[in-house]
Parts: C-alpha cells; sequence; structure tokens
C-alpha cells in the first residue's frame, strides 16, 4: 500500500510534466536568424497599424481564416464574407451583429490572440 501512495502522486507529476507547454530556448544566433526564426508563418502576420475594416484588415482576416479560396469567395466585408468569417471562428465568434465595429475589434483581437501562440 505504501508503494501505491508514493507511486501514484510520482505517476501523476511525470504525466502533467509532459503534457506541460514550455517555449523552447533560443539559439544563440545573430538577431537577424533570431528573428527570423521566431516569425510566424508567412501572410498570418497581424498587420501592425492596419485600420479595423480597412482593406489590408480584411486581406489579413481573410489569410488568416482562410475565407476565399484564391480570391474566389465573398467580397471581404460583405454580409456574406462577415458570416463566413463567423462559421470559420465557430463556437469563438463574437456574438455583436457581424460587420459591427465592436465586431470587428472582436475578430481582431482573437485573430492577434491566435496569431500570437502559433
Amino acid at each position: 500500500m505504501r508503494f501505491f501512495l508514493t507511486a501514484v502522486p510520482l505517476t501523476v507529476a511525470f504525466i502533467i510534466a509532459a503534457c506541460s507547454h514550455s517555449e523552447p530556448t533560443a539559439p544563440t544566433a545573430s538577431p537577424a536568424a533570431a528573428s527570423t526564426a521566431a516569425s510566424p508563418a508567412p501572410g498570418k502576420t497581424a498587420p501592425a497599424n492596419a485600420a479595423l475594416g480597412s482593406p489590408e484588415w480584411y486581406a489579413w482576416v481573410d489569410r488568416t481564416l482562410a475565407v476565399s479560396d484564391d480570391g474566389h469567395g465573398p467580397q471581404a466585408g460583405s454580409e456574406e464574407w462577415n458570416q463566413a468569417v463567423n462559421r470559420k471562428l465557430g463556437q469563438e465568434a463574437p456574438q455583436s451583429q457581424p460587420g459591427s465595429a465592436e465586431w470587428q475589434q472582436a475578430v481582431d483581437a482573437l485573430l492577434r490572440t491566435r496569431v500570437a501562440t502559433h
């Protein structure tokens, strides 16, 4: 019985340690190489100063969620496009009116969080 009381917590600790997320250590290389290695996939980088609802912002959301297929799809910002964005976001989709300023702000915040964590 004593073995069981010792082994179970130890096993649980190993499982938790194995499942926990840790950031890999950065290799010691030039700053340029480090910034290239840390950058997200092309096209997924959030626009730094794009105004919500701007063509640049719509293009970024479209690329990030793959709403359009090589330019074939609803026009960015249209009601159909907004609904497609909501479908892509699934349960995380904002509850505000699709296309509204509040909706755009919520979509932007959600996608920036996703891009930052991947």
